[in-house]
């Protein structure tokens, strides 16, 4: 079974005809109201809505999981909601392809310079990475308060300092 078979859009939100930044208000109207982990396929033409949404995406804590392009000219883009409760995430550590001890090891240098209550969202695809961050986590007094799995051993982890 591949990943193209597994992925299927909860909402369809058909934007083709509309130029920038029609598509991109138009998803964030509609992910907004989806749930954590919900995906939503964006059907485009404009050729500025690619650009335009891994920015969004990146910046509001949602991912693009694949690219789609239709006979017609047009893109499917599919979008899976992120956690909106952390929203307020202060850091960002993007550790894919890095093998453990790694990213627990980065996630570190960067979450001691951090203040007190401020989260870090650590991105790590090193199949290791859960059972280490969660043993981390509880052995350092630091909180896990989320974990988020965003593809196949590929995971978000948002820690808040103590």
């Amino acid at each position: 079974m591949t990943d193209e078979i597994l992925l299927q859009a909860d909402v369809t939100l058909n934007m083709a005809g509309l130029s920038c930044p029609g598509p991109i208000i138009g998803a964030k109207k509609v992910i907004d109201g989806l749930d954590q982990g919900q995906v939503m396929l964006l059907i485009s033409n404009c050729p500025g809505t690619e650009a335009d949404l891994y920015a969004w995406a990146t910046s509001t804590g949602n991912r693009v999981l694949k690219t789609e392009r239709f006979a017609d000219g047009s893109s499917g883009y599919y979008i899976r909601r992120g956690a909106a409760a952390h929203r307020s995430v202060s850091a960002s550590l993007d550790m894919r392809g890095s093998v453990c001890p790694g990213p627990i090891l980065e996630a570190r240098k960067l979450i001691n310079g951090m203040r007190s209550g401020e989260v870090l969202c650590l991105i790590s695809n090193c199949p290791g990475s859960r059972d280490d961050v969660e043993d981390w986590t509880r052995a350092t007094g630091l909180a896990l308060l989320e974990i988020t799995q965003t593809g196949p051993h590929e995971y978000e982890f948002y820690i808040q300092k103590a």
